[in-house]
């Protein structure tokens, strides 16, 4: 006979469901969002980690360092400037929830 197994629904931010306090949270998602899309890209430009640390700026190592999910060492802005690098744009949307009138984009 099966055991029930408790389940509970996450937030949909695992730093939230983790105990990251909502700000912590929030900036730890986009951070691995954005590391998400550097090594996409990496790998849709077929770049190795020694490639790629050149194009950017940096030693391979802390490339090995972002891909093993240690973000704490990165700033969302300097992980904005590697997908710069990559030759991505970047773009901000600011949303002000109590205005209908459509959003800001700053690209970057």
């Amino acid at each position: 006979m099966a055991e029930d197994i408790p389940v509970e629904e996450g937030s949909g931010n695992i730093f939230k469901d983790l105990g990251f306090s909502d700000e912590e949270a929030k900036e730890e998602l986009l951070k691995a969002q954005l590391g998400a899309e550097i090594f996409g890209m990496m790998e849709r430009r077929q770049l190795t980690q020694t490639e790629a640390a050149k194009l950017l700026g940096v030693k391979q190592p802390e490339l090995s360092r972002l891909k093993s999910g240690k973000f704490s060492y990165y700033s969302v802005e300097r992980l904005m400037r590697f997908l710069d690098r990559l030759g991505c744009e970047v773009s901000i949307h600011i949303v002000d929830p109590e205005r209908e009138e459509a959003e800001r984009v700053m690209v970057i």
